[in-house]
């Protein structure tokens, strides 16, 4: 390999796991300096597999963004468990992610015991949301927790994903595991995904934020219909949920919930666009989705 080539640079793929809400989607998006992952204050937001592409000089660095990982209960969590366990398989990297603020817990444990500690796959540590706790004693009294659980010797990293603290040192860290080889994807490419799913990952972003625990996760986006043009995209989704209770909660008094989503789905849609979005929305009940291995199916989980 030439090492002047400009297409050939450190490379590699990093995937992100964590329990749920430690911070992952977060962290991607601030590595790529914009929004391809959605974030919400609620656990498991995350359900597929998300890569993200870095691209630098001398690097090309793609993060995998898992879902939070917890012990499956349903279909659904199955399928989130299993996407997590196919990401690690051919992975040149793991970055465990671990919440500064509180001491390791029995998630943290689990997520050791069953995913990271007989793999041969190197390890980083990142300790995130450093910005949340001002007292150097207990933060480092916290990482010892999670030190204790591991109980060997592993690279840690100090982060904030929320204010982007260190993360240029999480990069420069991540460069020294990866070797030189030609790039996977074109320069311009950040995610690798498509506007279907993008549009249908933002629509549930704003209906878990506008909802909050109202509507929880037993809600999952179908776009039905996704026509380009060249000054407006015309998006048609279709909104399943667990019950009628859900589905009248969602839509709202005179259908002011359902708007209130739609709009703030569009603006976003059109703010990552860069175009004007027409987006229609339909609310449809479908009693234990999340238990129903054909509708798992349906929705793109398989």
């Amino acid at each position: 390999m030439n090492q002047k080539d400009k297409n050939i640079v450190k490379t590699g793929l990093v995937t992100i796991v964590a329990r749920p809400n430690v911070g992952k989607s977060t962290l991607l998006n601030k590595i790529l300096g914009q929004k391809v992952a959605i974030t919400t204050p609620l656990k498991q937001t995350t359900r597929k597999n998300l890569k993200g592409i870095y691209t630098d000089d001398d690097s090309q660095i793609v993060l995998i963004d898992t879902p939070g990982i917890h012990k499956p209960i349903n279909e659904l969590g199955k399928y989130l468990s299993k996407q997590t366990k196919d990401a690690l398989i051919d992975t040149d990297l793991i970055l465990f992610m671990l919440d500064a603020t509180t001491p390791a817990g029995l998630g943290d444990k689990w997520i050791w015991e069953n995913y990271l500690k007989d793999i041969g796959t190197p390890i980083i540590l990142v300790l995130n949301k450093v910005d949340l706790i001002k007292n150097i004693e207990q933060r480092e009294a916290n990482l010892y927790t999670y030190k204790k659980i591991i109980n060997k010797n592993i690279d840690t990293v100090k982060i904030s994903a929320k204010t982007g603290r260190n993360i240029d040192d999480l990069i420069k860290k991540i460069k020294t595991y990866l070797s030189l080889g030609p790039k996977y994807y074109d320069e311009d490419i950040t995610a690798d995904t498509n506007l279907r799913e993008i549009a249908g990952e933002i629509i549930r972003e704003k209906i878990i934020l506008n909802t909050k625990d109202e509507v929880p996760h037993s809600v999952a986006v179908l776009v039905d219909n996704y026509k380009e043009e060249e000054k407006i995209d015309k998006i048609s989704a279709k909104i399943i949920v667990n019950s009628e209770s859900q589905k009248g909660i969602l839509i709202g008094s005179n259908g002011t919930m359902l708007k209130k989503v739609g709009k703030s789905a569009r603006l976003e849609l059109e703010k990552i666009l860069e175009k004007k979005v027409f987006l229609e929305l339909f609310v449809k009940v479908k009693k234990n989705w999340l238990k129903d291995k054909e509708t798992i199916k349906q929705l793109g989980f398989e």
